[in-house]
């Protein structure tokens, strides 16, 4: 079967502003979170390497979006700094307005469309030392950072979107140690995922009422969730993890409230948010145009034994447990299962369980380390690795498609190698390469083959490309 993708189809890339702009004090931009715990635990990040540098796109973006048509790329998510549009939450950097205006001019010049993000984990200092997400001032925070970036902005993003993986910044920063603060509290995470429904329902709202022209969705990472067995403890299991992991931010986002089975279920566990009057209905407008669907592995799990059940719950593990399938294929760099399949099931139950939606996939990817070590004497870097998964993820595309799911693009995480949180720059992701002193960028074999894919709009055999 010939792999051929809609007309219009979005190829592109994705990153994030803290992840790749670097410029970190200058021009007005005040602390996030990542630098401050950079300056107290610098330890704590690979090699020592902090959010100051990261892909120098502050000064590159020009030549980013040169590069990006190069490859025929069609569009390109990142995403806006608030803490540089708004350094102190109010007042607008006139600076950064310029900056941003600029970058989002030059990828339109290109024949890029820019898909605009709001918030990629990056809380600003200043309303982190008020409680972050756990303070319900930042929902009112949030709405008026987004009306702004709007305003701004508006006359050149088609595309906009509120939130990268939201579920992220609760499970590492509240039942983990890889976002600060790094507490383990399932009910405080439970309140921070509450005020994020919040504080995406009303930047949505926001966008509405300025009636501008254009989209607004939600970037979620979703997995499909598979039982061991059907044993009815597994099968047990296989609901609670679905609920708690993907349906959480899913209905809220698709159909503007929580699911009966995820309130009784938190209820039982004395784990209901604190809630206000009238936040019923501020979620039900948050209701989105399109979802960004981020996929890298699926969930797989099991039954909990009940000898080490928590009742109440305390940790999600009280819900579901891990399981580790024998027949498994990893990526050993990240240690995550790859399964090609499984955006062929999402795409199913987003058809078929939420009104089948227009999504794209707005991430997807394989990390390795020592890229250089696959280097050919030409510079090039050989990652035919990377070739074969983004091409079988890209056949369940295609099938999904052609069983009709409403998918309309596909961008890999991500354009040029980019800073990755604690793990800095130790797997490599990009289609260009980054050259940590110089900043260079450099094409890999990837980058030559998803130009001709996206030139003949079709899946290319994984072994015809030559450059």
């Amino acid at each position: 079967m010939t792999h051929i993708f809609p007309d219009g189809f979005l190829w592109g890339a994705a990153t994030s502003a803290p992840q790749s702009e670097g410029g970190q004090y200058e021009d007005g931009r005040t602390a996030s979170t990542w630098d401050k715990w950079f300056e107290m635990e610098p330890d704590r990040f690979y090699q020592g390497r902090g959010p100051k540098n990261t892909s120098f796109t502050y000064e590159r973006y020009k030549e980013d979006a040169e590069l990006m048509k190069a490859i025929n790329l069609n569009s390109f998510r990142t995403s806006i700094s608030w803490n540089r549009l708004l350094p102190d939450g109010q007042e607008l950097n006139q600076k950064a307005v310029t900056y941003y205006r600029d970058y989002f001019t030059q990828l339109k010049k290109n024949g890029v469309e820019p898909i605009v993000n709001l918030f990629h984990f990056d809380m600003p200092w200043w309303l982190m030392e008020k409680g972050g997400w756990e303070n319900r001032e930042s929902i009112d925070h949030f709405s008026f950072y987004a009306q702004t970036a709007f305003e701004q902005f508006g006359d050149l993003v088609n595309y906009w979107t509120t939130f990268n993986e939201p579920i992220v910044h609760v499970t590492c920063g509240y039942l983990g140690e890889y976002h600060w603060p790094k507490v383990f509290d399932l009910k405080r995470a439970i309140q921070v995922g509450h005020h994020t429904n919040l504080a995406h329902a009303a930047a949505v709202k926001a966008f509405r009422k300025l009636g501008q022209e254009g989209e607004i969705g939600n970037i979620l990472n979703l997995s499909p969730v598979y039982a061991r067995s059907n044993d009815e403890g597994d099968l047990l299991a296989k609901t609670n993890a679905l609920e708690l992991h993907v349906k959480s931010f899913l209905d809220p986002t698709v159909k503007g409230r929580y699911s009966d089975y995820l309130v009784q279920l938190l209820d039982e566990n004395d784990l209901l948010p604190l809630t206000e009057e009238g936040d019923r209905e501020l979620i039900a407008e948050g209701k989105v145009d399109f979802l960004g669907v981020n996929y890298y592995q699926p969930l797989r799990v099991q039954a909990v034994p009940e000898s080490e059940k928590n009742q109440p719950a305390r940790s999600l593990g009280d819900f579901s447990r891990h399981y580790n399938w024998p027949e498994k294929r990893m990526n050993k760099h990240r240690g995550w299962e790859i399964y090609p399949e499984g955006i062929y099931d999402l795409a199913m139950m987003i058809k078929e369980d939420y009104g089948n939606i227009p999504f794209y996939i707005s991430e997807n990817g394989m990390g390795v380390s020592e890229e250089e070590r696959f280097m050919n004497a030409d510079g090039v870097i050989e990652d035919d690795y990377r070739i074969e998964f983004i091409s079988d993820h890209l056949a369940n595309v295609q099938k999904a498609i052609e069983g009709g799911a409403n998918c309309f693009g596909y961008h890999l995480w991500t354009f040029v190698d980019c800073w990755s949180w604690l793990n800095e720059f130790k797997n490599r992701y990009g289609f260009y390469r980054l050259n940590l002193e110089t900043g260079e960028r450099t094409p890999k074999k990837s980058a030559f083959w998803i130009s001709e894919v996206i030139s003949q709009n079709k899946l290319i055999d994984k072994n015809s490309i030559h450059y």
